[in-house]
């Protein structure tokens, strides 16, 4: 059964710094694209970035560009998302997602398996 387990949120003072971790197992990613998503307290679901299955192609939500960076490491089943400049804005639970693409679009319609999210908090 194919499955997510996201890790690595929490809290942080503005500027700070997290690496979030998307943990497979069920299935190999090497043929996956991934997708990082976040939610904000009463706001939409939004695309934070992907990284195609085999990881030559990302995209950043312009938000974020410059900011984040998205990672895998195939070996070890595990997508990241290393988040430095925090902002306050940037509060949300994030979430990863899955589908068997080569794509690195991150439109929420194109993922079909979801992680359950980890909370992100910054603030001072």
């Amino acid at each position: 059964q194919l499955q997510l387990v996201e890790s690595g949120g929490g809290l942080v003072q503005p500027g700070g710094s997290l690496r979030l971790s998307c943990a497979a197992s069920g299935f190999t990613l090497d043929y996956y694209a991934i997708g990082w998503f976040r939610q904000a307290p009463g706001k939409e679901l939004e695309g934070v970035s992907c990284i195609s299955s085999g990881g030559g192609s990302t995209n950043y939500a312009t938000s974020v560009k410059g900011r984040f960076t998205i990672s895998r490491d195939n070996a070890k089943n595990t997508v990241y998302l290393q988040m430095n400049s925090l902002k306050p804005e940037d509060t949300a639970v994030y979430y990863c997602a899955a589908e068997r693409a080569h794509y690195s679009d991150y439109l929420p319609a194109l993922f079909s398996s979801w992680g359950q999210g980890t909370q992100v908090t910054v603030s001072s």
